[in-house]
C-alpha cells in the first residue's frame, strides 16, 4: 500500500490551475495527476495512474469570494479544538451563491447532544434535542442584531463523511466545510459545477426514493434559486410520487408552506401538477381545470387560481418595505404603489404575525387564494338565460379549506383564519359593485365580521380582480377596487376607533338594569345596533346610546317585530 499523500493546503505551484478552482488536485512537482472534490478523491485519482508515487494535495480556492454567516466564528471560538466538525448543506451552498443564510448544519464526529447543550450555555442560546435516537441537537439563537439563526449539530451517521454526503437530496447541498478552514471545499459529487450551471440534480438513483418529500423540496429549490431541474432528477421525481402517502402528513405541510412562502409560487403549483404530485397534497385543486367561468373571467377556474397566486405575490413584492421600482413597473401594479404604499410599514407587520410559532401568515394567505374558488366545480350552474353561476362557492369553499387544514394538521387559529378568508373572500368585491363608495356601516360590518383577516382578504381581492380580468382590465375598474381597498385599510389602520371597533359606552348588564330586559341575544343585538349607531355618527356618549336604544326598542315594539 503506498503511504497517504501530502496535504499542503497552504502552498499552491505557481503554473496557472484556475481551471481546477473550487476543487483538490494532485500534484507530483508542478503537474497535476488527479483532482477531485475531496482530498481522498484527488489521491485516488492520481493513484490510477502514478500509484508508485505520492503526490501532494492542495485545493484550488475559487476567484469568487465566499462570505459565511458571521455566526460561524462564533461557533468555531467555542468548539473543543480537537474536534473536527463540518459545516454542511444549504449554508455551504448559499455561502458559494453570495446570499445570507441563517439555518447552519454541522456534523460532527462525536456525540452532538452534549456538544449543542455545552454551546447554548456558551453562545447564550436556547437549545432543543431536536432526535435523541439519532443523536440531533437545534439551538436557536438572536444576535445583537437581530438576525436570527437556527443551529442543527448531528452525529456522522455514515462511516465517513463523503457516505454522509452521498446520501443527501441534492449535490448543490451535499457539499461540506470544516468549520476551521472553510475556505477548503469537499465537494465529492460536483455541487460547485452544478451550482454554476444552474442545475439541480440528484445525489443518487436512490435519492428521491428514499425520502420522497423531496420531490417537494426540489421543486421549492428550483424556484428559489431559479435552476433548471436536470431530466433524470424529474424522471426519478416521477417514479418516487407513489411513494408520497409514506410520508406524513406534517412534513408534507411543512415544505407546502415552505414552497407557498417562497418566490413564485404559481410557478412551483404547476410544477407539482405536472409531476403528479398535487393529488397527494392538495386533491380538491385538481378538479378547477376545465371548469369555465363566465366574463370578465379569462380562464376556467384552475388556471385562474395560478394566476391569482402570481399577482398576489406581485402586489406583496410592491407592498414591500424594500421599496424597488422595478417591481411597480407595470402600470396597475404602480397603481397599487401609489394608492397603497403608505401602508408598507404595517402591512409588513401584519404578515410577520404569527398564528403557529412555526409558521408564518403569509403562506396561509397564499393556501386561501388556492382555495378560494375550491367549490366552484361542485357549485356550477348555468341558469335559464344561459348565465354560469356559483352561488354558494364561497361558503362551501371555508368547509373545504377546514377539512383540508385539520388534515395538514394545522393549528385551530390557523384553521379559523382560513375559513374567514374563504368565506368572505368576494365581500370587497362586491362592494365594488355598488355605485358609491363603501359606507361606514359596510366597512364596520365588513371588519365585524373578518377582523384582521380582512386585511388578508383586501389583499386577496386585489389578485382576484387582477387575475379576473387580466389584459382586459380597464383603468377606471381597477382604480375604483382601488378606491375600495384603501378606504378599508384606511379604517383598519388609520380610523379603528372611529370605523371598525368604537369605543364602549354601554355593556350588557347596562341594558338589562335600565330597560328591565332578560339576559339573551336580545341584548347582544342591542349592544350592535349601539356599536353600528357609534360608526355612523349617531352615538358618542353613554347618555346617547340609552336613548337611542329607548327609541329602537320603541320603535320595535310599535312595528310588532
Amino acid at each position: 500500500m503506498p503511504d497517504q499523500p501530502e496535504t499542503d493546503r497552504d502552498k499552491a505551484p505557481t503554473n496557472n490551475l484556475s481551471s481546477y478552482a473550487g476543487r483538490w488536485v494532485a500534484l507530483l512537482g508542478e503537474r497535476v495527476v488527479g483532482q477531485g472534490g475531496t482530498p481522498d478523491q484527488a489521491f485516488k485519482a492520481a493513484q490510477a495512474d502514478r500509484f508508485k508515487e505520492i503526490p501532494r494535495i492542495i485545493f484550488i480556492p475559487s476567484d469568487h469570494p465566499v462570505m459565511f454567516p458571521d455566526i460561524l466564528e462564533r461557533v468555531v471560538a467555542s468548539l473543543p479544538s480537537d474536534m473536527p466538525v463540518y459545516l454542511v448543506g444549504g449554508a455551504v451552498r448559499d455561502a458559494l451563491l453570495g446570499r445570507a443564510s441563517h439555518d447552519l448544519d454541522f456534523i460532527l464526529l462525536g456525540e452532538a447532544i452534549p456538544l449543542g447543550r455545552s454551546l447554548a450555555r456558551t453562545l447564550g442560546a436556547a437549545f432543543y434535542p431536536l432526535d435523541e435516537e439519532r443523536d440531533t441537537a437545534r439551538l436557536f439563537l438572536k444576535q445583537p442584531d437581530g438576525n436570527r439563526y437556527t443551529l442543527d449539530f448531528a452525529r456522522l451517521r455514515g462511516p465517513d463523511l463523503e457516505s454522509d454526503l452521498r446520501a443527501r437530496d441534492f449535490t448543490i447541498n451535499a457539499m461540506a466545510v470544516e468549520v476551521r478552514k472553510p475556505m477548503e471545499l469537499l465537494d465529492p459529487l460536483g455541487g460547485g459545477t452544478d451550482l454554476r450551471s444552474r442545475h439541480l440534480r440528484a445525489c443518487s438513483p436512490t435519492s428521491l426514493s428514499d425520502d420522497p418529500i423531496r420531490i417537494f423540496r426540489a421543486v421549492r429549490q428550483a424556484a428559489v434559486l431559479n435552476f433548471h431541474i436536470l431530466p433524470e432528477t424529474r424522471s426519478l421525481m416521477r417514479q418516487a410520487i407513489s411513494l408520497l402517502p409514506n410520508v406524513s402528513p406534517e412534513r408534507l405541510r411543512d415544505e407546502l408552506f415552505r414552497i407557498l412562502d417562497g418566490p413564485r409560487p404559481d410557478t412551483s403549483m404547476r410544477a407539482l401538477d405536472i409531476l403528479g404530485a398535487l393529488p397527494f397534497i392538495l386533491p380538491e385543486l385538481t378538479e378547477l381545470k376545465g371548469v369555465e367561468q363566465p366574463p370578465p373571467h379569462i380562464a376556467d377556474v384552475w388556471q385562474h387560481t395560478l394566476d391569482v397566486l402570481n399577482k398576489l405575490d406581485g402586489i406583496l413584492d410592491v407592498l414591500d418595505l424594500q421599496n424597488n421600482p422595478d417591481k411597480a413597473a407595470n402600470l396597475n401594479m404602480g397603481l397599487v404603489a401609489i394608492r397603497l404604499g403608505r401602508y408598507r410599514q404595517p402591512l409588513s407587520k401584519h404578515l410577520e404575525i404569527s398564528l403557529n410559532v412555526d409558521r408564518p401568515i403569509r403562506p396561509l394567505l397564499f393556501l386561501a387564494a388556492l382555495y378560494h374558488d375550491v367549490s366552484k366545480p361542485q357549485t356550477r350552474k348555468v341558469d335559464d338565460q344561459g348565465r354560469i353561476r356559483f352561488l354558494g362557492h364561497a361558503q362551501m369553499g371555508a368547509e373545504t379549506i377546514t377539512d383540508r387544514a385539520r388534515l395538514l394538521k394545522l393549528s385551530n387559529p390557523e384553521i379559523n383564519r382560513l375559513y374567514i378568508i374563504v368565506r368572505h373572500h368576494l365581500r370587497p368585491l362586491l362592494l365594488g359593485n355598488l355605485e358609491r363608495a363603501p359606507s361606514r356601516r359596510a366597512v364596520y360590518r365588513f371588519f365585524r365580521d373578518t377582523g384582521e383577516a380582512g386585511v388578508d382578504i383586501c389583499l386577496l381581492s386585489l389578485a382576484d380582480v387582477l387575475a379576473t380580468y387580466g389584459t382586459t382590465l380597464q383603468q377606471n375598474v381597477w382604480n375604483k377596487y382601488l378606491d375600495i381597498i384603501r378606504i378599508l385599510l384606511e379604517a383598519w389602520w388609520e380610523h379603528p376607533e372611529e370605523r371598525v371597533s368604537p369605543p364602549i359606552v354601554l355593556n350588557g348588564d347596562d341594558l338589562i338594569t335600565r330597560f328591565n330586559l332578560a339576559p339573551g341575544p336580545r341584548i347582544g343585538q342591542l349592544l350592535e345596533v349601539v356599536r353600528e349607531a357609534q360608526v355612523t355618527g349617531q352615538i358618542e356618549s353613554r347618555e346617547e346610546a340609552f336613548l337611542f336604544v329607548k327609541k329602537y326598542l320603541t320603535q320595535k315594539d310599535e312595528s310588532g317585530s
